[in-house]
């Protein structure tokens, strides 16, 4: 039994509440496909982010700090939390003022930036990758192999490698695109539970509408 019990903490990701803020190794930069987070959820809730004149792709999820095995949450912090002026300014490409407060409460707060430094950091990295065109030339719905995806993101970004990148599912549907970052922003191979990649050889990809 008490092997069983070690096996299983080892296997498990960690992650912790409450860590001290900037103690971590390095970033995941996590792109969510919004057309099809609006299919699964978003038009259900009226999302302004799933209206067709906003015209979102690949939009920011957010920017994780990592640990090689779990990660840090909600840390304590000396930082005041951003203004609505600054959450809002991130909605061109977060989707939401919502979206990018709670990506500051849970994430920007580990990183021991402030508000304002952590917004831009996230920018950068979101700019310092390229998303893949192709798939805003899509003119309807099709099924394909989450390592399409994946493969898109390599030929459009030659210093990225197989294991600093990992495509996600969810309800049979390409979720997100998560690439690991150095705290400057260079790609770096991704952890243990970071690399989970999605092995559905027909997942949903819809297109922008």
């Amino acid at each position: 039994m008490r092997w069983f019990l070690v096996w299983c903490l080892s296997a498990a990701p960690l992650f912790a509440e409450g860590e001290k803020a900037g103690e971590f190794d390095y970033y995941v930069l996590s792109l969510s496909w919004s057309p099809n987070w609006c299919a699964r959820e978003g038009d259900a809730r009226g999302a302004d982010q799933c209206d067709a004149a906003q015209d979102h792709g690949w939009i920011l999820h957010g920017l994780w700090p990592q640990f090689h095995q779990g990660w840090p949450s909600y840390c304590r912090t000396p930082h005041a939390p951003p203004s609505r002026g600054m959450t809002r300014e991130m909605s061109d490409i977060q989707g939401s003022s919502g979206l990018a407060w709670h990506q500051w409460k849970k994430h920007g707060t580990c990183s021991g930036l402030t508000a304002a430094q952590y917004f831009e950091l996230s920018r950068q990295a979101y700019m310092s990758v390229t998303r893949p065109p192709v798939f805003r030339k899509l003119d309807q719905s099709v099924t394909l192999p989450a390592a399409v995806v994946e493969e898109a993101f390599l030929q459009a970004n030659p210093a990225l490698e197989r294991d600093m990148i990992t495509i996600t599912c969810r309800d049979d549907f390409i979720e997100e695109a998560r690439l690991c970052l150095s705290k400057s922003l260079e790609p770096v191979p991704c952890g243990r539970d970071v690399i989970r990649d999605c092995r559905a050889k027909d997942a949903r990809f819809d297109p922008i509408r």
